[in-house]
């Protein structure tokens, strides 16, 4: 299927590795140019060398801390100052800390709201005049299946994401009629740092247990029997950004191998 996206232009954060990067490389895959940020700049420079040289799309590498808004700022201005558009724009950024309600104060809840909910906010806010210029965009978050179904033990994801849904379901109908569309990526139990530390994969593999039962052990309630690979949810963003994805918009998809038992 061609998806449509040659020389469209890509922002996706938190790129240097784990779910950014393989949505980076599956949109460069495609024809994308896609523009990279995240916070480590030497691994953030490495991943675009890898993308380019994978693919032989145009990645440029700009370091970027999702939590402050001079970055943001940066990384939209240097993407238009290369490419000159902005077609998708992939929110993405690492989880908040694990705990319970009595474990936070509110320092806590501000740096969970400045990482996963008001950095989305004003990216959307940087991208949009560019995306109403063409008269169409994508805008895609990973997010989290903690916005279905609360995940035990991360009480600050389960709270702060779900305003994200919030905020996109809103946005998908206010910019509708600019044929921008707006939709929701939830990661399972994926093969990235995430998983490794919420499964304490190098703690047990120290204690003895091979990196095989590890995940055995995290995987025994997914009806798929597996933990995910991030180029499986990376496909879902590439179709997602895609032309044939014009007609979905507000929408919120799940890829965990069945593991989320909610209907909706």
């Amino acid at each position: 299927m061609n998806l449509g996206l040659q020389e469209r232009v890509a922002i996706v954060l938190a790129a240097s590795k784990g779910l950014g990067r393989a949505s980076a490389e599956a949109l460069a895959a495609e024809g994308a140019w896609v523009v990279i940020g995240s916070r480590n700049r030497q691994q953030l420079e490495q991943t675009a060398r890898d993308i380019r040289d994978k693919t032989g799309s145009k990645v440029l590498a700009v370091p970027t801390d999702v939590t402050k808004p001079d970055d943001l700022a940066a990384i939209v201005e240097a993407t238009v100052r290369e490419f000159g558009r902005i077609d998708i724009l992939v929110n993405n950024a690492g989880g908040p800390p694990p705990g319970t309600f009595e474990q936070f104060g509110d320092a806590q809840w501000e740096a969970a709201f400045q990482l996963n909910l008001l950095s989305n906010v004003r990216m959307v806010r940087l991208v949009l005049p560019h995306m109403r210029k063409l008269q169409k965009g994508r805008i895609i978050n990973i997010v989290s299946t903690s916005v279905k179904v609360p995940i035990d033990g991360l009480l600050l994801s389960n709270a702060i994401r779900t305003g994200v849904v919030g905020l996109a379901k809103t946005l998908s109908i206010e910019l509708a009629p600019d044929n921008i569309t707006v939709n929701n990526v939830c990661p399972g139990r994926i093969l990235t740092d995430r998983i490794r530390q919420t499964t304490r994969l190098h703690e047990k593999v120290q204690q003895g247990m091979s990196e095989e039962e590890v995940l055995r052990e995290a995987s025994r309630d997914i009806p798929l029997g597996r933990i995910g690979k991030p180029e499986e949810l990376a496909a879902l963003v590439a179709f997602l950004a895609s032309e044939q994805a014009g007609y979905i918009t507000g929408t919120t998809i799940q890829v965990d191998g069945g593991l989320t038992r909610a209907l909706f």
